[in-house]
């Protein structure tokens, strides 16, 4: 698997978590349980759209931190 793209997949994979640890954090403040299908659906877009926007972002960022 091409390194760029392991690691975009591994952004995405962080981003879930990152959100699923805030959703734990509602629930144990405000008491709310947003329902099982709904947590996974969203966890599973964030996942995406962060795995998306590290891949389109990574020449940008590469690039930028390359130049003197």
């Amino acid at each position: 698997m091409e390194t760029h793209l392991k690691n975009s997949i591994l952004w995405g994979v962080v981003g879930m978590l990152s959100f699923l640890v805030l959703l734990q954090g509602y629930h144990l403040l405000a008491g709310e349980f947003v329902g099982f299908g709904t947590m996974v659906g969203v966890a599973v877009l964030v996942c995406i759209l962060t795995a998306v926007s590290a891949h389109l972002l990574w020449p940008k960022l590469s690039a930028r931190n390359e130049r003197p």
